[in-house]
């Protein structure tokens, strides 16, 4: 059955050790946030903000902020995480809603490119045979790092934060979740980079195939690709999720397969877990549907 599917990946054994290594790193470079008000994306009732911040090798990153202008008593707060191809949107609907949100821009993004940007493709497969120097590993650390945003503002409540995300925005969910204890609830929507080596053979889509068109001209690549996506491969980080989690899936998605998503629900540590599954819908994996559930699954964790 396809909610069986087990994926091949394999965590590596020196998996907590290596992210202990990058996190120490990572915790040696001061955050440096700017948070630049931006009147023209305001109004009467939210305050929106540009924020920029350091993070590994250099890299200046970029981020949007949104908050309610009334407010009484610290908000509880969401980071919302981008997709592959698409820039962060402004998180205004959140902040109507009473939270002060954030949304992500990682190394390579839309106003987070002028130190690196491999472009679009290229991002899936850059450097991707030296765990080391594997654009992803700046890109999780890029989006983690807005926690540490957060709990640096004032009118953040610490005990309540949330991460969000679809599609590349669903796997770097899973992996804030498993790397930041802050996070209290997340919401990961037809997750991407789980079950990398897998999803090459189950989907003749992008960004995926990426991978398949780089060991086309690279074969003899092949097991230093598998072992260095092992570290970054969301199901390796899942048994470290505690927190109130739901993900939905497309059981039509031809982008990220629903075998990856139901190897990933079965491999999260969290107790409270729950996957919904649209049958008759693809990658937006029943995103109308779903997003009031999103929306009352946060308010119940995070504003009860």
């Amino acid at each position: 059955m396809i909610s069986d599917y087990k994926c091949s990946v394999q965590k590596p054994d020196d998996f907590d050790e290596f992210w202990g290594n990058v996190l120490d790193e990572a915790a040696q470079i001061p955050l440096n946030a700017e948070t630049v008000s931006l009147p023209m994306r305001s109004s009467d009732e939210l305050e929106t903000f540009e924020v920029t911040y350091d993070s590994l090798d250099g890299v200046r990153v970029a981020a949007w902020y949104c908050m309610p202008r009334e407010r009484q008593g610290p908000l509880p707060a969401v980071v919302f995480m981008p997709g592959y191809q698409s820039d962060p949107a402004i998180p205004k609907d959140w902040a109507r809603r009473g939270y002060a949100a954030v949304t992500a821009a990682p190394r390579g993004k839309l106003r987070s490119n002028g130190q690196f940007n491999p472009g679009y493709p290229n991002l899936l497969t850059h450097n991707m045979t030296d765990r080391n120097t594997y654009s992803y590993r700046g890109f999780y650390v890029d989006a983690w790092r807005t926690i540490d945003y957060l709990l640096s503002r004032d009118e953040v409540d610490s005990e309540r934060i949330g991460v969000a995300g679809s599609s590349q925005g669903g796997g770097l969910t899973i992996t804030t979740a498993a790397m930041r204890p802050e996070i209290k609830v997340a919401s990961a929507g037809a997750p991407y980079l789980c079950g990398y080596m897998d999803a090459i053979e189950l989907t003749s889509s992008y960004p995926y195939q990426e991978i398949n068109d780089y060991l086309r001209l690279h074969p003899e690549s092949r097991d230093d690709v598998e072992q260095t996506l092992a570290y970054f491969d969301g199901i390796s980080f899942a048994d470290k999720i505690r927190c109130p989690i739901i993900m939905n899936i497309g059981l039509q998605d031809n982008v990220c397969p629903p075998e990856t998503g139901y190897a990933l629900q079965n491999a999260i540590g969290s107790a409270d877990k729950q996957l919904y599954a649209y049958d008759g819908h693809g990658h937006e994996a029943g995103r109308y549907k779903h997003t009031a559930i999103i929306t009352e699954f946060f308010a119940k964790h995070l504003q009860s």
